[in-house]
Formats: structure tokens, C-alpha cells, sequence
């Protein structure tokens, strides 16, 4: 691609505001609404926000690691930055959309990157009822909660809840239980990303459930609606040597 204005934007830690110094004195650069890509500077927390921020003008975002993990992110250097973002690779994701319904009669749409969480609010199980383009997968299931994840979100909660890691263009969604209690031994199912999932809670007073996505927190829980959406994307760009594909690859064969 490309490359006529960069924006950098940098997590508030030390090692990404030091690299944000560097890189402002040593690149012409602009504010992130008047660049042709954005540098985000940070770890997988920051590019979630920084993908928030700029998701209705779907402008690429290129990440450097100055944060832990850095699954989201590229190596940290600052030499041949411009040449770099001009030969990375670009994925286009869609992200989840939820509806949520509440036991108040609220109503809230958020979208999410990596998942949409139910998770359990108090000391009781949840009971959330399963359903896919309206037809009742699993009756009951009970649980600390329940996720749906995107393949790029795969290798986050959805990893560490004992879900699949999904390959990027497999069009598919992972639906993981988070410690299942009956049925005992379901370990979730993995659906075509088409699919509208229901997620209904049964007794949602007695056993109060909240749903995450991302930044979004929706408490008293009575049903939650997810697909994939259909009129919002984000893009990634990746260095060719070590790009979003061959990391979730990786992941398959990490001890």
C-alpha cells in the first residue's frame, strides 16, 4: 500500500509513550482523522481500543508491540517504518455485533473484536438457553458462562476457556462454555459465521448473568442476541514475515 500520512498513537505506559517520542521526532506525522494509516503503540489492549476508536472510518492500523503479549502486534523497530507499512499485508475482519436485552426492558448494541462474553454475576451457576437461527440448540446449559469468539479472537478467552483456535479465513465462529457443570462434557461447537446465535438465561433473577464485549458491560442479563456484522470492518496490517495467519497457525503447535 501506499504510505503518505502516518498517525501514531500510543497506550499511556511508559515503554509505548518513550516509543512515541522516537517515532514523532524521527517520521512526519498527523492526526489519526487526516492519515492514510494508523501506527498504534502499545500491546493487544491498546489496538483493541485503537480499533474502537476508529472503526466507522475503516483506516488500517499497523501496531508495534511496546505492551506483553503483542498477538495483535509487529515487532518494535524504528528503523524503515514507512517501507515497512508499504509492504504489509492487510487482513480485513468483521467484527461480532450483540444485542442485549435486560431484565428492566433496556436494550443495548455494542460491538466486540475478539468475543462476546455471558458471565455468571454471583455465587449461583448460570442457566442460559442455546439458540441458532432461532431453532433450540441445548435446552439448558450450566455453567459459569458461555463466549463466542471470531477467529482472530480465538487465540484470547476463547483459548484460555479450552475453545479451538480458528484459521482466519475458515468463516467460522467459536461458541465456548466457560466451565460447563451439565452438559459435563460439551466443549462447545463451532458454527458458520452466518449464523445468528441466541443466548437466552433462564432464571435471570435468581442466577444473574452479565454480558462483555470488549468495553461493554451489560449487567441483569435476560437475553443476548450475536452475529457477525454485516456493515462495520476493521483492517490490520501485518509485516509478511510473521503475519496474523501464521500466528493463529503458530498457536496450534505452542506447548
Amino acid at each position: 500500500m501506499t504510505v503518505s500520512k502516518i498517525a501514531f498513537v500510543a497506550a499511556n505506559s511508559a515503554p509505548a509513550q518513550k516509543a512515541y517520542r522516537k517515532l514523532a521526532a524521527k517520521y512526519d506525522h498527523v492526526p489519526p482523522a487526516e492519515a492514510d494509516v494508523i501506527v498504534a503503540l502499545g500491546g493487544d489492549g491498546h489496538m483493541l481500543e485503537t480499533l474502537h476508536a476508529w472503526l466507522d472510518r475503516d483506516i488500517p492500523i499497523y501496531g508495534m508491540n511496546r505492551g506483553t503479549v503483542g498477538f495483535l502486534m509487529n515487532e518494535y523497530r524504528e528503523a524503515s517504518l514507512v517501507k515497512r507499512l508499504g509492504s504489509a499485508e492487510q487482513v480485513e475482519l468483521r467484527p461480532l455485533e450483540m444485542t442485549v436485552q435486560d431484565i428492566h426492558g433496556n436494550s443495548t448494541v455494542s460491538v466486540a473484536i475478539n468475543e462476546i462474553s455471558l458471565l455468571r454475576q454471583t455465587r449461583q451457576a448460570a442457566k442460559i438457553r442455546i439458540k441458532i437461527d432461532r431453532k433450540i440448540r441445548m435446552p439448558e446449559l450450566i455453567c459459569d458462562g458461555v463466549l463466542v469468539a471470531t477467529p482472530a479472537g480465538s487465540t484470547a478467552y476463547n483459548l484460555s476457556a479450552h475453545g479451538p483456535i480458528i484459521p482466519l479465513d475458515a468463516n467460522l465462529l467459536a461458541l465456548t462454555p466457560i466451565s460447563a457443570f451439565r452438559p459435563r462434557r460439551w466443549r462447545g461447537a463451532l458454527l458458520p459465521a452466518t449464523v445468528s446465535i441466541a443466548l437466552e438465561v433462564l432464571e435471570p433473577r435468581k442466577r444473574p448473568v452479565s454480558a462483555v464485549g470488549d468495553y461493554t458491560e451489560v449487567r441483569d442479563v435476560k437475553r443476548v442476541t450475536v452475529r457477525v456484522s454485516s456493515d462495520k470492518s476493521f483492517s490490520l496490517l501485518f509485516d509478511p514475515e510473521h503475519n496474523l495467519e501464521d500466528r493463529i497457525l503458530n498457536e496450534q503447535f505452542t506447548p
